[in-house]
């Protein structure tokens, strides 16, 4: 086991990764000689080369493109989105081609690439550097899109998308790249796309997470307990494919469930969550089910007291975890 934080985990799974396979080209704005805004790719350029690793243009919409040409033939790119907020020029690439290829093609192409998204707020980035964009992909058919918090996690399921053969969405939340430390096993090893993690064992309630999110939900957890209060923490980790089982094996356990996510709460990911149990769980509820998202403002704001108004806290949490378990 070797201790890295979140942002070492992307950065060594990537150079292992690109050595095992020279297929593996980097696409990307500031990704070759700066090695990434966020040093991401710190490096590379001097050990794989500019035909490798690529200094694109400000335009997000020829970064995937080029990349899904490149997939189709035969290659293995990643295309980073310097920030995730940037990701609307390729939204058509994206949704109209990557992910349509295999289908549209009755499975002669596909398209193995994994485009990462660093998202999410608490680094006062303000409008365009603070969004959470997950529910735009989640809801198409065709992407895989995952979010893992840990480096552990973060290693094995980055490596099981490098290796994937059809598009995968990789979000990386920037407010903890440094701040959470982990261990990771040694070795080749790899996290299927799809399976949730339960990440606390509680009887009381149950609270689905991810991203920076699960590391707030795992604290006001600890919280709770002090009170005599037990929650179970789902790091769901993977929006599409969403893993249904393990949803509702820990819903029907307690029969009180809270989803916690970053995004604005109407239309987001948390919706589908909670779809999911009062579908299928909904005679072993004691609760309704509850969700804490975001605000239904435009984007974030930058000034801290409004940011951290807008972003999930412990605190938040825990009140919401004690509605809950009081019902």
């Amino acid at each position: 086991m070797t201790e890295k934080s979140n942002v070492q985990a992307v950065h060594d799974t990537l150079l292992g990764e690109f050595r095992r396979d020279e297929r593996h080209i980097l696409l990307g704005e500031d990704v070759g000689v700066r090695g990434g805004v966020f040093r991401v790719s710190d490096g590379f350029i001097e050990e794989f080369g500019a035909d490798r690793i690529i200094d694109t243009p400000v335009a997000e919409s020829s970064i995937v493109g080029i990349a899904i040409g490149a997939a189709i033939g035969g290659l293995r790119p990643v295309a980073e989105m310097q920030f995730a907020d940037f990701h609307a020029p390729a939204f058509e690439q994206i949704v109209n081609e990557a992910a349509r290829m295999r289908y549209r093609s009755v499975g002669a192409f596909g398209v193995p690439l994994v485009i990462r998204m660093p998202w999410g707020g608490g680094v006062r980035g303000a409008l365009y550097h603070s969004q959470s964009v997950e529910a735009f992909y989640a809801h198409v058919p065709g992407l895989k899109v995952v979010a893992p918090s840990t480096p552990a996690d973060i290693t094995g399921m980055l490596r099981s998308a490098l290796r994937d053969a059809d598009p995968v969405v990789f979000l990386e939340h920037k407010a903890i790249y440094r701040s959470v430390k982990g261990d990771v096993p040694d070795g080749d090893y790899t996290i299927p796309l799809g399976p949730a993690d339960v990440k606390r064992e509680g009887a009381d309630i149950t609270v689905y997470a991810y991203g920076i999110s699960l590391h707030h939900a795992l604290a006001a957890a600890e919280r709770l307990a002090a009170d005599g209060v037990q929650a179970t923490v789902v790091d769901v980790r993977s929006l599409r494919p969403l893993d249904a089982e393990t949803v509702l094996r820990e819903a029907r356990k307690t029969g009180k469930c809270l989803i916690v996510y970053e995004d604005n709460r109407l239309f987001g990911a948390g919706a589908e969550i909670a779809a999911l149990i009062a579908e299928e769980a909904f005679e072993d509820l004691d609760a309704p089910v509850m969700r804490l998202g975001g605000p239904e403002i435009p984007a974030m704001p930058f000034n801290k007291p409004q940011e951290d108004w807008f972003m999930p806290s412990p605190e938040k949490i825990a009140v919401k975890m004690r509605e809950l378990a009081a019902y």
